[in-house]
């Protein structure tokens, strides 16, 4: 099976790009259970890219679902070192219009009860997630979508809630009054596990309502959401065709080596299990002992 280098996270609407070519659709199975879909894996722009659509293909899978570790272990397994994820947002300031695009480099976690890390069950691990996403692969991102010509801001703080409900006008007021710029269902877990397998993460949020706090807009329904983003995934086509062969072979990032020194769990207590379990990624630290007691 042939690697792929690039993954694509795909969010509401976008379930295929017919462009590329040479596919071959691959069904996996992980420790963590099956992935959301079929990983579509083919050249785009002479590029090898895993494909994901989030929600499955029909949008089958709601965001309290999603088998984000399932997912993004996959994409691991194919080799995959950088994902740009597509995501559907509402937005919480008035010059982020619908339409608009957002590269965001903040988050904030409103979600409740999602699985949020590899390391549980006798490992521990602590990794920086001050910059929750790839500084070098949201700069690209931010280029790239500005040579296509869409009104992009660069950075901005995603609000994750839990969903499937949309905001009260209540919640909507207090997240703008934190300062969030976007608000979404989907960028976590994903963003930390994606941290924690050492993969490069970026979002490219594009915006289909102003939520509910702009007391002159209509309320947001899936009607408009699903309206808008029928408007937006040309472009966003666009953007993930021209991003991919935009990115440069060697990794020099943050992302590239997170798990070192992460660890907090003493090798010898790592079980076999859980060595296998979690061998694509910390097979390549397992070999450095950790003593904690006398840390």
């Amino acid at each position: 099976m042939a690697e792929a280098r690039v993954g694509i996270i795909s969010g509401s609407g976008l379930f295929k790009i017919e462009e590329m070519t040479d596919v071959e659709r691959v069904k996996l199975n992980t420790p963590f259970g099956e992935p959301s879909d079929v990983i579509v894996l083919g050249n785009l722009d002479g590029v090898k890219v895993a494909f994901l659509p989030r929600h499955s293909e029909g949008h089958r899978i709601g965001p309290s679902e999603l088998p984000a570790k399932a997912n993004i272990y996959a994409l691991k397994y194919l080799g995959v070192e950088r994902i740009i994820s597509t995501s559907a947002v509402g937005s919480l300031k008035e010059e982020i219009k619908p339409l608009d695009i957002v590269i965001p480099d903040q988050l904030i976690d409103r979600t409740r009860g999602r699985s949020s890390t590899f390391f549980t069950n006798g490992i521990v691990a602590h990794v920086a997630f001050a910059e929750p996403f790839c500084p070098l692969l949201s700069q690209i991102l931010f280029e790239v979508s500005k040579k296509v010509g869409a009104k992009v801001h660069k950075g901005g703080t995603y609000l994750v809630i839990e969903g499937p409900q949309f905001s009260t006008r209540a919640e909507s007021q207090l997240y703008r009054s934190w300062g969030a710029d976007v608000i979404g269902m989907t960028a976590l877990p994903e963003a930390k596990l994606a941290r924690e397998a050492e993969i490069c993460y970026a979002t490219l949020a594009f915006v289909t309502d102003y939520d509910c706090w702009r007391p002159t807009y209509e309320w947001v329904t899936t009607d408009m959401i699903w309206a808008n983003i029928h408007k937006s995934i040309d472009t966003v086509k666009r953007i993930l065709k021209l991003l991919i062969s935009s990115i440069p072979q060697i990794r020099d990032c943050i992302c590239a080596n997170a798990l070192k020194g992460a660890v907090a769990t003493e090798t010898k207590y790592i079980t076999k299990e859980k060595r296998k379990e979690l061998e694509i990624i910390i097979g390549k630290y397992l070999s450095e002992e950790r003593d904690v007691s006398r840390a």
